[in-house]
């Protein structure tokens, strides 16, 4: 109870923060985004330290990923935030004449943002970006699974941000729950379908809006290349794709792959002797490989692998060490389209290989499963690229590279579906977290009589035409004037 209290009276302090102004100019924004980049740019060696610590990232991956991905996102905001809250001249029809329209964004006020553990730190504060961006206050709720990073966040942000506008609150399932119990004017949730159920549902009882950031099975289509190099470069791609992101566990990495039969066994071919130059004989030794989260996750793993059937269609890999929390890229063909590991999202190191008789079966495959986070379709063909974009959906679609999409601050990032829903990354961002406002400005002179009753054929006819005709508007107004 009193850590309740405790936790209510932290939560009124940033609504009377909000309700005072204090976040909505501009040179607040901008010194709390120059604020984190300082953060990040003073404590490179502690973020890499816990990242290394909760995930066994490498420095470079790290970088990549975590801290080079947040810089990127909070110079692109401060070079565009100006332009971003100038209210927006909304153009009016003649018949509104000499009224006049605008679009202002406005901030929400309280926001939470709940973050996942497998980028524990990009994305807490990759949201937290467009909510100062926006002007709103904030509260980070980390992943307790996460500890190191979580810990890094809540010890550190106080002392670069604004503590009457910004707090971490962190904690395990428990303070979480007791966070959804609050009012807020958004919650942005990264993280599993299931416990963004338990999100969306606390989230009604206030009727607050909601951006969820899931995630699900992102496929990859990989079609034949006539040129060997294109054929190389793929390889490698897909590679990045799904095994040097977090080791798999990345909501946006490649889930499963298509590909034709007679193709199969020169891609398998292909992609172990990339893994080998990759990550040497003994990948676990390499360094280069994020460890998995915790034994809960890694027997998730493993018992997708004791299926029999499973266990029969791996090609490569297959080895786990569980008090290393080590599982070697791993690479199956064909297993069973009914296991667990072609119905579940893997978020792992396993990596499934389907063979279709055309690769245009691609399609339907994909558009018989629920809408993933992303497609990723490796072609020169540009009828089966124009087929792809046409009949299938999902949060975003990339062709001939992966996760690129992810980084890019002028494409929205979200998904559709089961995958999530709302959106953010640059000017998204701040949309998300910004409500827009109509502003219509109107002088009393002229008066339009025809609006108010008593009611005739005359004013009837009158509205019909002003609705009709927006360019006889201005002529219209003026004969309806007495009417």
């Amino acid at each position: 109870m009193e850590a309740k209290e405790g936790m209510e009276e932290s939560l009124a302090g940033l609504r009377e923060t909000f309700k005072s102004g204090r976040t909505r100019s501009l040179a607040w924004r901008k010194s709390q985004l120059r604020a984190l980049l300082d953060l990040l740019r003073e404590n490179e060696e502690r973020i890499f330290k816990a990242l290394h610590q909760d995930l066994g990232k490498h420095p470079v991956e790290a970088f990549r990923d975590e801290i080079g991905v947040l810089e990127k996102s909070t110079n692109f905001c401060l070079s565009h935030l100006e332009e971003w809250m100038a209210p927006k001249k909304g153009p009016l029809p003649l018949l509104f004449f000499p009224t006049k329209g605008e679009v202002l964004s406005e901030p929400l006020g309280l926001v939470l943002i709940i973050a996942s553990w497998n980028f524990p730190i990009s994305l807490a504060l990759d949201p937290l970006i467009g909510a100062i961006s926006a002007g709103n206050t904030a509260v980070i709720k980390p992943s307790e699974l996460a500890p190191a990073c979580s810990s890094f966040l809540a010890s550190s942000i106080p002392l670069y941000l604004d503590t009457k506008a910004i707090k971490v609150i962190d904690g395990g399932q428990d303070v979480g729950e007791k966070l959804l119990q609050q009012k807020w004017d958004k919650i942005f949730f990264t993280g599993s379908p299931r416990v963004g159920r338990v999100v969306m549902s606390a989230a009604v009882k206030h009727l607050t809006p909601v951006t969820l950031e899931l995630g699900g099975k992102c496929p990859t289509i990989f079609d034949s290349f006539p040129d060997s190099r294109d054929l190389k470069v793929a390889v490698k791609r897909i590679l990045g794709g799904k095994w040097c992101a977090c080791s798999g566990q990345a909501c946006v990495g490649i889930d499963y792959l298509l590909v034709e039969e007679k193709f199969a066994s020169t891609l398998i071919d292909l992609l172990k002797k990339e893994l080998k130059k990759f990550y040497g004989e003994n990948p676990e030794d390499s360094g280069c490989i994020s460890r998995i989260i915790n034994k809960q996750q890694f027997r998730r793993l493993s018992d997708l692998l004791k299926d029999p059937l499973v266990r029969a269609s791996i090609v490569h890999g297959g080895s786990l060490d569980e008090d290393k929390l080590f599982i070697e890229p791993t690479i199956l063909l064909n297993p069973p389209l009914d296991a667990a590991i072609m119905t579940e999202e893997i978020f792992g190191p396993l990596l499934p290989i389907i063979t279709l008789n055309n690769i245009e079966e691609s399609i339907e495959f994909i558009n018989s499963r629920p809408k993933p986070l992303a497609i990723y379709a490796f072609t020169t063909n540009e009828t089966l690229k124009r087929r792809i974009i046409a009949e299938t959906s999902s949060g975003s679609l990339t062709f001939n590279d992966t996760i690129l999409q992810y980084l890019c601050d002028a494409l929205p990032f979200g998904g559709v579906g089961q995958s999530g829903f709302g959106r953010y990354h640059g000017k998204y961002s701040f949309d998300t977290f910004s409500h827009e406002k109509a502003v219509l400005r109107r002088p009393f002179f002229p008066e339009l009589e025809a609006r108010y009753p008593p009611w005739n054929d005359f004013k009837m006819n009158f509205i019909r035409l002003a609705y009709s005709f927006h360019y006889l508007g201005i002529i219209l107004l003026f004969l309806g004037l007495k009417r």
